[in-house]
């Protein structure tokens, strides 16, 4: 019952991730602590997103923008790696606060200045990069904060998708590779891994079916909505 009730939850994360353009971290890492330690929610949360951003990507490929890839991805899979690293002797309270309140901050603030647009230069997609990187190796959901810093930039929602998917797949091999290594993943949780590519695919899928049923604007404001619902959610549980 247990995992059967984990595995809806994770689900429900996956569409609501596809939809933001985020990744399900930011609602699986949260909903999954009630069932797992810490260490192994964020090696399940790894493996998790290279599968889901793998149908992601199978999905919506031809809207990557590489521009924004290369500026934004490579610093984030650097800053992943520092991370990922850390949180093996560092706790993530601190981390986690910081996370909540910057979103909660941001997305109010984007919301009311609906013409506000970060100025495309390239040195702002590298400190998007280098934050949302290392909150997600240390934390283990940083797409929100690449999500804030994409929101701001003329992307379609085909491109948005596509192209934090691209960028969250390095991050997440990345940050796999050093949970795993680290012990964070018991092999008596090795069944897990087939749920949650299953789900994965799943969600991406319906997920990819309801993002074309809605327009840009209305696509910007649900991910708004989220990233406010989330950072109050990170809030609340830094705080428990």
């Amino acid at each position: 019952m247990q995992i059967f009730v984990f595995a809806l939850l994770t689900l429900f994360a996956e569409i609501i991730g596809t939809i933001g353009g985020f990744g399900s971290s930011a609602f699986f890492v949260p909903l999954a602590s009630y069932f797992f330690p810490f260490t192994m929610v964020l090696a399940l949360t790894g493996l998790l997103h290279i599968f889901s951003n793998l149908s992601k990507l199978i999905l919506f490929y031809k809207y990557i923008h590489y521009k924004i890839f290369i500026l934004l991805g490579i610093p984030a899979i650097l800053s992943v790696i520092v991370g990922a690293i850390l949180i093996s002797w560092s706790p993530a309270q601190y981390a986690e606060l910081a996370l909540g309140i910057f979103l909660c901050a941001g997305s109010i603030f984007l919301w009311i200045s609906s013409n506000f647009q970060i100025t495309p230069k390239p040195m702002n997609m590298i400190y998007g990069g280098i934050i949302s990187g290392f909150l997600a190796g240390f934390t283990g959901t940083g797409g929100p904060i690449r999500a804030i810093t994409l929101s701001a930039y003329t992307l379609n929602k085909n491109s948005f998708i596509a192209t934090s998917s691209a960028i969250d797949m390095g991050v997440d091999i990345s940050r796999a590779i050093i949970y795993i290594n680290a012990g964070f993943f018991t092999t008596e949780y090795s069944e897990l891994i087939l749920i949650l590519a299953v789900i994965a695919f799943t969600g991406s899928w319906l997920g990819k079916k309801i993002v074309s049923k809605i327009s840009n604007t209305q696509f910007k404001k649900i991910v708004l909505i989220l990233l406010l619902i989330i950072g109050i959610s990170e809030i609340i549980k830094s705080s428990l």
